[in-house]
């Protein structure tokens, strides 16, 4: 028998999903504020409307699970930006390399002291720990150790808005004349959220923050697992 009370949940809440994501696209092209940017209005918006309905979120993600099996392709296009710079990666890749070794490691090693600092548990720690990559990467190097790939995912928003401040705001007060240190700043500490911010002071600002943050994201995909298991 058909759950028709399901398909309608599922259409809604995906509908409502998609509408709020692209609403807040083009407020953020209007109003360039750090509080309109896409990641950051839609889910608040969201979750007041869940809220107001009073859906918790196990009835959303029943609805809109589909949504996150996107994130597969998503990340599989990620080659593209490292095809597209490939001639830059050939021209700094031991700057490169070294940037993409250094951000991983103070990523990994801030999100564990502060896991520790906070007290919190093993789930919680592996959950954190991926938190400066973008969501796709983070979401699954989570499910691979252990935590939690969904509240990775919001983990990692936090980390992109802060990231993206702080960035502004360190640009403008330490020596980085260079497309190449201002880019890798906001790749590597900012990831997709970062990024976006790069784009917006130059486009080869931009280029060289979405080739380090797709490095960064294959980075941790490759060394988190390997750590942790070699660690546990």
């Amino acid at each position: 028998m058909i759950d028709t009370s399901f398909i309608i949940s599922a259409f809604f809440w995906s509908a409502a999903t998609i509408a709020l994501y692209a609403g807040t696209r083009l407020a953020h092209r209007k109003f360039r504020k750090w509080w309109t940017a896409p990641v950051i209005l839609a889910p608040v918006l969201l979750i007041s409307l869940a809220l107001l309905a009073h859906i918790g979120y196990g009835e959303y993600i029943r609805g809109t699970h589909w949504l996150l099996a996107l994130i597969g392709p998503a990340t599989t296009a990620f080659a593209a930006p490292i095809y597209r710079q490939r001639a830059l990666i050939r021209q700094h890749w031991p700057v490169l390399l070294a940037g993409m070794v250094a951000g991983t490691g103070a990523s990994i090693a801030s999100a564990y002291g502060l896991a520790l600092a906070l007290g919190l548990d093993r789930a919680m720690m592996l959950t954190l720990i991926p938190r400066s990559v973008s969501t796709p990467f983070a979401m699954s190097i989570a499910g691979t150790i252990g935590g939690v790939p969904a509240l990775a995912a919001v983990f990692v928003i936090v980390t992109g808005v802060i990231g993206a401040v702080l960035g502004e705001f360190l640009i403008y007060r330490l020596p980085l004349r260079s497309a190449l240190s201002r880019g890798a700043l906001f790749g590597a500490g900012a990831h997709a959220v970062g990024t976006n911010k790069a784009y917006q002071l130059a486009p080869e600002d931009g280029a060289i923050a979405g080739l380090v943050m797709v490095l960064s994201g294959i980075g941790n995909v490759l060394i988190v697992p390997l750590l942790w298991h070699w660690l546990a």
